[in-house]
């Protein structure tokens, strides 16, 4: 009997054979599918949508990955709250028809297959291959209260947004029902799932390669003409796009608090301007236009870098630079960002939400703030800045959290095969 209450365990001496299916792929299974890959006994194969493939460095020289094509369907008769699960519908189906093709000329017939449901692919996938071991990764489950959904007072949820959200869990609901078993990257995230299907689900992180992203005492980058370097005073925000999902609003009203107070510290801010979740701003504007619009005039901008989104490598030297690293974030998926920065050594400032808390105890391995309270989240930055010596300890211990949690190579992916075999 397995994790998720299912007897599909398959002997770890047979050959085994691996289907990793995620529209973005490799997605959350980069790590499990290249370790995978490695041992010849294995074959696997990513399936992804050929869009998101398309330019894609190899993975790995062992997995072979194929792609399907979206085709535009659906329109303005469909009712708002299922145009979402009809396009999922769709996605569905353009995966079976690759699998259907994959199965009847490459004969390829996988023993375990790992999916990500949020987008359809996972809804047929049991009626191609009954007899699999299906794992599911589950990163979130709506709810119309205590996540993000109504948490921000600036963004009120209307009765129309809580009806939207009930029904916005019917395709994973659907492919979780036909699984064998789930993954959850945190203990929070597990636990928004219902009760009836929660016992599941497994909690094991996808992981930290500590061994990349680590403390640096000589990094040094330049940015916007700026050249910064650890032990100066940089205060560092990192996004993959700059929203009040992330918390940017309450950033962005922080500086002027931050400014008065350190008036030589300069920041840096790391996202694109896109939209990944929320609802977008007006139109024709992004929210670090509407946000830099409203503090004009006081904000010094001079001392603030928005460098867009940047190579992998050059974000990790923003991590090692930092003085002080902010980190928030409504009651949603948990960044990858953030522990990032705590392997890095950053002195963590982080948002007193779920799941931050999971991972950071106030005064141990980082500092928690109210989210709504910049001015308070500016005082403790301040006192960051002006006393570092006295926070070398949360820096250390940010790391060893890591290490001993999140760790890559020795905690996760270990656990992680572990699952996935069986």
């Amino acid at each position: 009997m397995d994790e998720g209450g299912q007897n599909r365990g398959i002997p770890r001496e047979t050959r085994l054979r691996y289907l990793f299916v995620h529209q973005n792929f490799p997605g959350q299974f980069r790590h499990a599918a290249r370790a995978l890959a490695d041992d010849p006994a294995n074959e696997v194969v990513g399936i992804g949508d050929l869009r998101s493939l398309k330019g894609r460095p190899q993975l790995h020289p062992r997995v072979k990955v194929a792609g399907y094509v979206l085709k535009a369907g659906g329109g303005a008769q469909t009712h708002a709250y299922v145009r979402d699960f009809e396009g999922h519908v769709r996605r569905g189906q353009e995966v079976v028809r690759l699998l259907l093709s994959l199965r009847d000329k490459a004969r390829f017939q996988p023993d375990v297959v790992v999916s990500h449901p949020g987008w359809g692919e996972s809804l047929f996938l049991r009626d191609i291959y009954p007899d699999a071991r299906h794992i599911q990764y589950c990163e979130f489950y709506y709810h119309a209260t205590g996540g993000d959904v109504g948490f921000d007072p600036e963004f009120p949820a209307s009765l129309n947004d809580q009806l939207r959200v009930r029904i916005k869990n019917s395709t994973q609901l659907q492919s979780l029902v036909s699984a064998d078993a789930g993954l959850s990257p945190t203990a929070w995230q597990q636990g928004r799932y219902p009760p009836e299907l929660r016992g599941k689900i497994r909690v094991i992180h996808d992981g930290i390669d500590t061994g990349v992203a680590r403390p640096d005492a000589g990094a040094s980058i330049e940015l916007g003409g700026q050249r910064f370097a650890a032990g100066d005073e940089v205060v560092t925000y990192v996004a993959r796009n700059l929203e009040p999902y992330r918390g940017f609003h309450v950033f962005m009203r922080m500086l002027e608090h931050l400014q008065a107070l350190r008036p030589q510290a300069r920041v840096i801010v790391v996202g694109g301007d896109e939209v990944s979740y929320g609802r977008p701003p007006d139109a024709k504007s992004t929210w670090r236009q509407h946000y830099t619009k409203e503090l004009e005039g006081r904000v010094d901008f001079g001392k603030v870098v928005f460098p867009g989104r940047v190579p992998y490598a050059d974000y990790l030297k923003v991590l090692q630079v930092s003085a002080a690293h902010v980190y928030l974030t409504y009651p949603f998926v948990l960044s990858w960002s953030m522990l990032e920065a705590m392997a890095a050594g950053c002195v963590l400032v982080g948002s007193r939400t779920a799941p931050v808390e999971e991972v950071i105890e106030d005064g141990r391995n980082g500092l928690l703030v109210d989210f709504f309270d910049p001015a308070a989240m500016a005082r403790r930055v301040a006192d960051v800045l002006a006393r570092p010596e006295a926070h070398q300890a949360l820096r250390t211990q940010a790391r060893q959290t890591v290490l001993e949690r999140y760790d890559l190579k020795t905690v996760c992916l270990p656990r992680t095969l572990d699952f996935l075999r069986g």
